[in-house]
């Protein structure tokens, strides 16, 4: 069979891993030392200030958005969410008690829509915007941001597809207020389960760090844990137990933290390899109503998978699972369109999206995949030219 994804975690880590718990005595296995190292290690190497890492990449999306509100920063309950994204973008928003706007994606790099985005902005005044970047693809961040300054509007990126994409030779994740990074099994990098949020501001990073943990200080640098303790007068033994913000509990473990800090020395081989296949896939591919973006010099595509529009989509699909090759439809497709959204909301016209929606689907791509592979995969979608 030729999957939709290889596990990045491989017998050598699996052996490091058992070695390092065979320890004497036995070593701290939840969040510690090691989720620190990583942490700095994950924002150095995006190019951000802070990272937080958490149990899973909706974990940071709903974590963040928390913070944003707790700490006052949104002017308004309002946040744009892409109708192509995954469920977790829209329904973070809808748990909080946040008023989520779809915007329609882009047929070119499958991101939002410019045009309806500004649009957006000018009628409905938002608060944030999260911008997803699927599949590896690279959104034009130069009109994106430059719209989200114009408006005052909080960026979001979701770069949880396109761990390693560059825009300018800037790592997406880099530009927005805060970013969504998945450690998932089936994304570029894996700690079984985990994710990132990589932000530059300080006190946004110490309220993450709060509400990860309950929120109380125990995971504040010292100076502002007693910055904390001076203003709620509350002495160092009550402060083991007192909650200043909210919080929940999002914690990962140092176990899956030594399987990260590996896992990093091995993002730009992968990031290469599924360059490479998705330049393979370009010369392949001879029918797809996607023009898929070529490589510029200052942009990385770090391929997640190949999506694909075609009017023959379901005869196609079922002629690529009968020959054992895995396929899914395109993401979430339009999210407008699922249950969870329509039993609450007016369902937008979202033309892009339902074309996705109806015609989309991707094909495989991962740092395992063979160049036969990717030719036998075009051959069956060519043949419906």
């Amino acid at each position: 069979m030729i999957k939709l994804v290889s596990d990045t975690i491989d017998r050598r880590d699996i052996d490091a891993l058992i070695k390092w718990l065979q320890q004497d005595p036995i070593p701290r296995l939840t969040k510690g030392n090691l989720t620190l190292k990583l942490e700095k290690k994950w924002a150095k190497k995006i190019g951000t200030k802070y990272s937080v890492y958490v149990n899973s990449g909706s974990s940071a999306i709903l974590l963040t958005l928390a913070a944003l509100k707790e700490s006052g920063k949104l002017k308004n309950n309002k946040i744009v969410v892409p109708a192509l994204s995954w469920s977790t973008d829209v329904s973070s928003p809808i748990l909080l008690g946040l008023d989520p706007i779809m915007c329609d994606c882009n047929l070119q790099d499958l991101s939002c829509d410019l045009i309806k985005l500004e649009s957006i902005f000018k009628q409905d005044n938002p608060s944030a915007l999260i911008l997803v970047s699927p599949l590896g693809l690279v959104p034009n961040m130069k009109d994106i941001t430059q719209l989200c300054k114009q408006y005052n509007v909080i960026l979001l990126e979701d770069v949880c597809e396109s761990m390693g994409s560059k825009y300018n030779n800037k790592y997406l994740g880099s530009f927005g207020f805060a970013s969504f990074f998945s450690m998932y099994f089936g994304h570029h990098l894996s700690t079984i389960e985990g994710g990132f949020i990589n932000t530059n501001n300080e006190d946004f990073y110490h309220m993450l760090l709060m509400m990860r943990s309950h929120g109380w200080d125990r995971d504040l640098p010292t100076w502002k844990q007693k910055e904390l303790r001076n203003k709620y007068n509350c002495t160092n033994f009550d402060a083991l137990y007192n909650f200043y913000v909210p919080g929940f509990n999002l914690r990962a473990t140092d176990l899956q933290a030594f399987l990260g800090l590996r896992a990093i020395n091995k993002l730009d081989i992968y990031v290469k390899k599924r360059f490479l296949n998705y330049i393979h896939y370009l010369y392949c591919l001879k029918t797809n109503k996607l023009e898929l973006p070529k490589p510029t010099p200052n942009n990385m595509i770090s391929s997640f998978a190949i999506p694909i529009v075609h009017k023959k989509r379901n005869k196609i699909v079922r002629e690529l699972m009968d020959n054992n090759i895995e396929v899914r439809s395109l993401i979430a497709g339009n999210v407008a369109s699922k249950p969870m959204w329509k039993k609450n909301y007016i369902t937008p016209k979202l033309p892009n999206s339902e074309l996705l929606e109806s015609q989309g689907f991707y094909v495989p791509n991962h740092q395992d995949l063979l160049a036969t592979d990717i030719e036998k995969i075009s051959k069956i979608i060519n043949k419906y030219n």
